[in-house]
């Protein structure tokens, strides 16, 4: 009974990120999305950064930008080229102040690189800073009320999912849902996207 018990707040926990990741579709400002797709088909090179989960979202992006035919590359890795001042950088950073990749940022900015962020925190160091900004937020502050995890399931409050979680999957959905676009514009298909997804047939 107990082991039913908390299946079924597993599955409320699901519907409750669901509903949440439309209610931010429907609040995305339409300029900034229209910025982030213009820039990407506009660019020479595209680079993606994030630390932790943020930065696995960015590089499943980065993946399926390859895929597309894009030149991506993510940063840190150890065959990344230089930055440069034609290229376009994208962080992943729900805080907008991960030490790390606002410093990545701040330098990005120096070169002349065009900088876009997405993020839960327009004021953020990174917000403040970049070119295009994308809000996509994360755990609502209600939630946040009861710190303590097991708390909050004990009590029966409705809770989406610990710490970034909401952020990083919500920022995966709208990076994805930006893939589609992208496909759309250049006119790719998914036989071709499967082409550079391996390289053995």
């Amino acid at each position: 009974m107990k082991e039913e018990k908390e299946c079924e707040a597993t599955i409320v926990s699901m519907n409750l990120i669901a509903e949440h990741i439309k209610k931010v579709a429907s609040r995305l400002e339409r300029g900034c999305v229209t910025d982030l797709v213009n820039s990407i088909m506009g660019s020479k090179r595209i680079f993606l950064m994030g630390a932790g989960r943020s930065g696995l979202a960015a590089k499943a992006f980065a993946m399926r930008l390859m895929h597309l035919g894009f030149d991506v590359y993510v940063v840190g890795e150890t065959t990344t080229p230089a930055v440069q001042s034609d290229d376009l950088v994208i962080a992943v950073s729900g805080s907008g102040e991960t030490p790390s990749i606002g410093n990545l940022g701040a330098i990005a900015k120096k070169i002349g690189s065009k900088l876009a962020v997405i993020t839960s925190n327009k004021d953020s160091t990174l917000g403040n800073i970049s070119d295009i900004v994308l809000i996509i937020q994360g755990r609502p502050k209600e939630d946040i009320i009861y710190e303590d995890y097991h708390e909050r399931r004990m009590i029966g409050y409705p809770q989406l999912a610990p710490l970034g979680t909401i952020f990083e999957i919500t920022a995966l959905v709208f990076l994805d849902a930006v893939i589609s676009e992208l496909m759309v514009r250049t006119g790719s298909n998914e036989a071709e996207l499967k082409k550079r997804h391996t390289v053995f047939e």
